[in-house]
């Protein structure tokens, strides 16, 4: 199946100049022209796929082109477990918002800014203590 550049940006939801800008930096290979107009095919629908992947795991159009364009397996694992930590700091920073976030649902408190166990997440926070253990109260 063959797509105009309209149809693969609509089928992602995507508008025409992210393709372009996208072809320009070097992550979509030019497409194919006919009558002067871009055409997209299979492999291209799964390298768009493959963007958006990355752009969703926290990589960014320059990290990309540095993982596709990789010369060799050394050089994309380098490029994946830099992102790999990347990811593993941002999950850890999402644990400690959950965490916040359970404890004003739960917290008895009528401002759980007075909340001692509050108080004390935000103290170990400053000091780098677990949170979860910070705030273990009913």
């Amino acid at each position: 199946m063959e797509y105009t550049i309209g149809e693969l940006a609509g089928r992602f939801g995507l508008a025409t100049h992210v393709l372009r800008h996208w072809e320009d930096m070097g992550l979509l290979s030019p497409a194919r022209r006919v009558a002067n107009r871009r055409v997209y095919g299979p492999a291209h629908v799964t390298r768009v796929a493959e963007i958006l992947l990355g752009k969703d795991a926290g990589f960014s159009l320059g990290q990309l082109r540095e993982l596709f364009t990789a010369p060799d397996r050394d050089r994309r694992r380098e490029v994946l477990r830099g992102q790999l930590a990347q990811v593993r700091a941002r999950m850890a920073r999402l644990a400690l918002s959950q965490t916040l976030l359970e404890h004003g649902l739960r917290c008895r408190h009528p401002d759980y800014q007075s909340c001692p166990h509050f108080q004390a997440m935000v103290l170990a926070q400053l000091d780098g203590v677990d949170l979860a253990r910070a705030l273990d109260h009913p």
